[in-house]
Parts: structure tokens; C-alpha cells; sequence
């Protein structure tokens, strides 16, 4: 009897580079036109700029899509959830369809700035010209749905960050994009690079063959992870980060601690009642009590900004704004969820 192996766990990271593949389910179009293709456009313009997030990148095929984005405000998880349940919802209607549209989970990898930025924003801007969507290497520069003609200065697009990506290729505006073009323009030959999109290899070792020479020869363990695309010492960094999290998570939920345990705590060191979280005023006593419930109930119990958008009657990126909040009050005040 096959044995199904548990999935393992997005990393959530804030902060960092996150480069996210998105896919239709059966690997069917999830674009079938002009106004599929800016609803989605228009949507991520709005969600960005809500969230704080930063897109470096990104390519809209027929049936997939890739991103490298920098979480902001909000969990990269929230920020997917709201953009693709919200596209499926138009595109139904929009085609008279039903069911699911996407592959029931976007794949995401967080990788190591100073090593891949580079690299990953040339291998996303070619997806197009891998996919056969445009023919030539100067269709590919006119191609109206991706970063890479904005990059170029041929289209706008407030919601890409065009400075910090030129800033790898020159000081100069004119002289970044020529030598960003010589750069995508050097990658064309090579190749799909699924190296790129697993992740966990270990690049700085030249892969998992050297790094097994290495182990044999008695160097330093490597490591490696599906999630994660950097060297031996940042996977362990973003593994090791999430693991106290997560060792943190469920010791709290060991003694007891809940939605309702954590209202207790905020009304108590706040002296108010229950029905204060929970309604809209901007009283400052009330609005930092709201905060700082959030900020423990998503940062120490490990509750996703939508369920308690839902158990507060507030937003997504509502919630995001208050758990920010509720961590900076509570590094001022020295709040303690554990007494």
C-alpha cells in the first residue's frame, strides 16, 4: 500500500525574497484573453499597494505565471489567498464556468537575495520566450505582460520596483537597462533552469554531487530544503527561524492558549472588557488592546490574518495593519502574553 507523504509547510518569511509559481489546475489556461489578463493586472496593482508587498518581477503566460516578490505588511499566504480567490471568482463569471481554477497550492521559495535576485528576474522575463508566447528575443522586449519591457523603459507599471532592480546593473538609468538587457539577453541559451524553481540545491557547492564529495571528504554538513533557494548557511538561518516559531506556536497551545486565553490576557493588562476588541472604536486604549490581540493571536498562536479577519469582522489587510502595531506596542510596553 503507497504511503502519501505529508506535505511540508510554506515558509512565510517576512521580508525576504519569495519567487512564487502559480499554475492552472490540470495545467489548463488560467488567461483566456485581454480582459483576463488586466483583471489580474489590475487586482495585483491594488493588493500590492495595500499590502506593502514589492514585486521585482513577473510574467503572465496562458495556463502559469511567476513572481519574485518582498512580503511587506501582510503574510505572503494572506496576499495569494485574496489575489487568486478573487481572479477565480471574476473569471467564472466572466466565462460562465465553475470549479477550481488553480493548482490548490502556489508554490513558493524563498531565496537568497545577494546570490539569485539577478538571476531570477532573468529567468522569470524569459518565461515567455521558453513558453513559445513570443518568438523572437525583440518580441519578448514588446511583450505587454510581464516586468521585462518596464524594466526596459518601454512600459509603466507603478507597482514594480524598476530602481532597485536597474540599481544591480548600473548607477545610471540608461547604462542599468543596456547592461540589464546584455544580461537577459546572455541567459536565452540556458535552458529551462529547474535548478531555479525546486530550490534546496546547494549552489554554492555546485550542487548536490559536489556537496556529497564534500560530506565524504569530512567538511561541514550541508543542507539543503525544497523551500529554499541559497547556500548551506542561509537555509539553516530561514529553517532554524522557523522552527522556534513553530516550537514557540506549540508550546503556547500546550498551556492552554487560545483565542479566548489571549482576550483575557489583553483585558487584563488593558482593563477592558471582551466587547472592546471586538468593536470599531478609535479609542486609543481600545485600538492598542485590538492590536496587541492580534499581534499575539497571529505571531504566537499562529493564526492566518483571514480566520481572524473573520472572528474580528475587520479585513485581511486590516488585521496585518493592527498585528504591525500591536508589535511595536508591544516591544515599548514589555507586554508578555506568558504572565
Amino acid at each position: 500500500m503507497c504511503q502519501v507523504m505529508p506535505r511540508q509547510a510554506r515558509l512565510d518569511a517576512a521580508g525576504v525574497l519569495h519567487h512564487v509559481i502559480i499554475r492552472g489546475i490540470e495545467r489548463r489556461k488560467i488567461f483566456w484573453g485581454k480582459a483576463d489578463f488586466e483583471d489580474f493586472i489590475d487586482r495585483l496593482s491594488t493588493i500590492l499597494a495595500e499590502t506593502k508587498m514589492l514585486c521585482y518581477g513577473w510574467a503572465l503566460m496562458s495556463n502559469h505565471a511567476h513572481f519574485l516578490f518582498r512580503t511587506g505588511d501582510v503574510d505572503l499566504s494572506t496576499v495569494m489567498r485574496r489575489l487568486l480567490t478573487g481572479y477565480a471568482v471574476a473569471f467564472n463569471k466572466r466565462h460562465n464556468r465553475h470549479g477550481h481554477l488553480f493548482q490548490n497550492r502556489y508554490k513558493s521559495i524563498i531565496c537568497q537575495e545577494d546570490a539569485y535576485l539577478k538571476e531570477l528576474v532573468r529567468y522569470i522575463h524569459l518565461n515567455p520566450l521558453r513558453a513559445k508566447l513570443v518568438s523572437t528575443f525583440g518580441e519578448l522586449n514588446r511583450y505587454k505582460y510581464s516586468g521585462h519591457s518596464v524594466l526596459l523603459g518601454r512600459r509603466k507599471c507603478e507597482w514594480q520596483d524598476v530602481r532597485y532592480v536597474l540599481s544591480y546593473f548600473g548607477k545610471r538609468v540608461g547604462a542599468a537597462r543596456k547592461g540589464y538587457l546584455s544580461y537577459v539577453r546572455s541567459g536565452v541559451d540556458q535552458g529551462r533552469r529547474p535548478e531555479l524553481i525546486g530550490g534546496g540545491l546547494i549552489r554554492s557547492l555546485g550542487g548536490w554531487t559536489e556537496a556529497r564529495k564534500s560530506r565524504q571528504k569530512g567538511k561541514d554538513q550541508v543542507k539543503g530544503d525544497q523551500r529554499i533557494l541559497g547556500d548551506s548557511e542561509f537555509v539553516l538561518e530561514v529553517l532554524e527561524e522557523a522552527n522556534e516559531k513553530l516550537e514557540r506556536h506549540y508550546k503556547l497551545k500546550s498551556k492552554g492558549y487560545d483565542l479566548k486565553k489571549v482576550e483575557q490576557r489583553v483585558c487584563q493588562i488593558y482593563d477592558v472588557e471582551p466587547d472592546d476588541l471586538y468593536s470599531r472604536s478609535r479609542r486609543k486604549i481600545r485600538a492598542e488592546a485590538r492590536s496587541l490581540f492580534c499581534y499575539w493571536c497571529v505571531r504566537e498562536l499562529g493564526y492566518a490574518l483571514t480566520d481572524l479577519a473573520k472572528h474580528l469582522n475587520m479585513t485581511p489587510a486590516g488585521v496585518g495593519y493592527a498585528v504591525n502595531k500591536g508589535e511595536r506596542i508591544a516591544r515599548k510596553e514589555n507586554h508578555q502574553l506568558l504572565e
